[in-house]
C-alpha cells in the first residue's frame, strides 16, 4: 500500500478525538472506558479490512448494504427492545446494538451510488424524487420508532444535494417552516397568524405594481399565508399531544431548567453546573466533583461533553471544538478534491452527518437544544456509535486514497 495516498492529517485527528474520548469516559465510569477501548480496537480492526478492500466494492453493493440497513430498522418493531422509553435497540446478552446508526451508512452509500448515475440531474423531477425517496424511506421508519433526533440528522444529506445541485429555495422554505414552529410554541400562535398577515399585507402594498395580477398569484400569496396560518396554530397542538417528557423537553428551552429540575431540566442543570464549575483551566482529570458524583445521567452518553467543560476548562473545551471543527473541515476539503462523483457525494454526506451530531449534541449539552438523544461522534460512549462512525471514516479515506491513487 503507498502511505502517501492516505490522508495523514484526517486520520490522525480521528486518532486523537477517539484517545480524548476514551480518557473521558474512564473519567466517568472506568469499565466503560475499558470496554470503550475494546470497542476502539474492534473499529481500527475494521478499518483495516476495508483498507485492504477494492473501493468500488462500496460503490457496487451500496443497494444491498442500503436495505439491509432498512431491514435491520425495520426489524425493531418486532425484536427491538426498549431502552430509555425508546425501542432503537437489538440485544444480544450483555451487548446492544442500534441500527440506525448503521442504516446512515448505507444511505450515505445508495446516495452516492444514485448521485454517480449517468441520468442523475436534480433539475429533473424523477431525480429530485428519487433521491428524496433513498433519504426519506429510512427517515420515516426512525420517525416511526420514533426516534426524533436521528430524524434530524437524515436532514444532514440535503447537504450533499445542495453540493450537487439542489435549490437552496428548499432550505429557505424549510428554515421559515421552522421558525414559525418555535415561535409558535413560544408565544400564542394567534399573535404569529396576526403578524404574518400584517406581513404579507405589507409585502403585497409595496410590491403591488410588480406582482403579475392573475389566479396562480393571487392563490400563491393566499395559500402561502393559510399554510404558515395553520402551521402555526398547529404547533401549539402538537406541542400538547407531545408526551410529558417530550413536550417538558421542548418548554425547558423557554421557561428555563430550573422550572423542570425534578423532572426534563435535570440533565441540563447539572450539566450546565459541571460546564461551568469547569472555569477556565478545570479541576483536572478525574478531579470533577459533578462527574466523579453523577449527578448528571447518561454524562458518559449524550452529555460526556460537561466532563470535558468540567475537568478541562473553558480552554479545554475550547480545542476540542477546534479539532472537530478541522476535522470536519478536512472532510468536506477532501471531498471537494474527489474526482469521482461517488467519493463526493459520500464525503460530504459524511461530514454532514458529523456536523448534525456535533452541533446538536453541543447545543443540548449547552441548553440551546432539546435533549433528542444525539451522541457526539466518537466521543459517547457506545459501541454502536464509535463502530458505525468509524466505519464511515475508513469507508472515506479508503475512497480518498483510492482517488489519490487513480490514474485518471
Amino acid at each position: 500500500m503507498k502511505w502517501e495516498g492516505i490522508d495523514k492529517l484526517g486520520i490522525g485527528l480521528y486518532l486523537i478525538i477517539c484517545t480524548f474520548a476514551i480518557a473521558n469516559i474512564f473519567s466517568v465510569d472506568e469499565s466503560l472506558g475499558k470496554k470503550q477501548m475494546i470497542f476502539f480496537g474492534i473499529s481500527l480492526f475494521l478499518g483495516i479490512i476495508i483498507f485492504t478492500m477494492r473501493s468500488k466494492f462500496f460503490e457496487n453493493f451500496a443497494g444491498i448494504i442500503y436495505i439491509g440497513g432498512v431491514l435491520l430498522l425495520i426489524g425493531l418493531f418486532p425484536f427491538g427492545t426498549e431502552i430509555l422509553g425508546q425501542k432503537n435497540w437489538y440485544k444480544f446478552g450483555s451487548f446492544t446494538m442500534q441500527p440506525v446508526e448503521f442504516a446512515k451508512i448505507g444511505t450515505a452509500l445508495m446516495l452516492s451510488n444514485y448521485a454517480s448515475s449517468p441520468d442523475f440531474n436534480l433539475k429533473y423531477r424523477k431525480s429530485l424524487l428519487t433521491a428524496l425517496a433513498i433519504i426519506g424511506i429510512p427517515a420515516v421508519v426512525v420517525l416511526a420508532i420514533p426516534d426524533v433526533g436521528s430524524l434530524l440528522v437524515f436532514t444532514a444529506f440535503f447537504i450533499a444535494l445542495y453540493r450537487e445541485g439542489l435549490s437552496g429555495m428548499l432550505f429557505m422554505v424549510g428554515f421559515v417552516f421552522a421558525a414559525v414552529f418555535l415561535v409558535s410554541i413560544a408565544v400564542s400562535p394567534w399573535y404569529v397568524i396576526a403578524t404574518m398577515v400584517v406581513l404579507v399585507a405589507l409585502f403585497v402594498f409595496r410590491n403591488y405594481h410588480r406582482i403579475s395580477w392573475n389566479v396562480l398569484s393571487v392563490s400563491g400569496i393566499v395559500g402561502t399565508t393559510l399554510l404558515l396560518s395553520a402551521l402555526s396554530y398547529g404547533s401549539a397542538t402538537v406541542l400538547e399531544k407531545l408526551p410529558k417528557h417530550q413536550r417538558e423537553r421542548i418548554e425547558v428551552l423557554y421557561k428555563g431548567e430550573k422550572q423542570f429540575r425534578d423532572t426534563s431540566g435535570y440533565n441540563l442543570l447539572y450539566s450546565k453546573t459541571a460546564i461551568g464549575s469547569g472555569e477556565l483551566l478545570g479541576k483536572g482529570y478525574m478531579q470533577g466533583s459533578v462527574t466523579r458524583g453523577k449527578f448528571v445521567p447518561e454524562q458518559e452518553t449524550d452529555y460526556i461533553f460537561c466532563t470535558v467543560g468540567e475537568e478541562w476548562g473553558f480552554v479545554g473545551s475550547s480545542i476540542l471544538i477546534i479539532i472537530y471543527a478541522l476535522y470536519i473541515g478536512r472532510i468536506y476539503y477532501l471531498s471537494e478534491r474527489q474526482k469521482n462523483v461517488f467519493n463526493r457525494v459520500f464525503g460530504y454526506s459524511f461530514a454532514s452527518i458529523l456536523l448534525m451530531h456535533f452541533v446538536i449534541n453541543i447545543g443540548m449539552v449547552m441548553g440551546l437544544f432539546p435533549t433528542v438523544g444525539i451522541p457526539l461522534p466518537y466521543f459517547s460512549y457506545g459501541g454502536s456509535s464509535l463502530v458505525a462512525f468509524s466505519i464511515m471514516t475508513f469507508i472515506f479515506f479508503k475512497l480518498n486514497y483510492a482517488d489519490r491513487n487513480a490514474l485518471v
